[in-house]
């Protein structure tokens, strides 16, 4: 039987060639290569990131920070890169999400089993 982390390492390599991946790589290349579309990514990554920082640390985030966020995320899903960027995560994270519940599978079958 093969070693589950040689396993592991077969799907990370499969990720990165999947066409989901691809897609978003060429898609975030585009918006690096082009300077107000990286900074406007920049100051939109910096703001999911301050307020997930607050969250975390459970700070109250005020409604001029949720305003603000809200305003840099319009702001940047009209840009059409960055929304292609955005487009392009969404069906990466979605191929994600259903290789983790393949994996989980056994653990849930299992916790399931015992809940009937």
């Amino acid at each position: 039987m093969a070693n589950i982390y040689d396993q592991a390492n077969e799907l990370e390599r499969a990720i990165r060639e999947s066409e989901e991946f691809q897609g978003l790589k060429q898609a975030y290349e585009a918006v690096m290569a082009d300077e107000n579309a990286k900074q406007m990514f920049d100051n939109f990554r910096n703001t999911q990131i301050e307020l997930q920082q607050k969250q975390m640390q459970g700070q109250e985030i005020s409604e001029e920070e949720v305003e603000q966020a809200r305003k840099v995320v319009e702001t940047v899903q009209q840009h059409p890169q960055i929304s292609k960027l955005m487009e392009e995560e969404q069906r990466l994270n979605t191929v994600i999400n259903d290789v983790s519940k393949i994996i989980t599978k056994p653990l849930e079958e299992l916790y399931g089993a015992e809940e009937q």
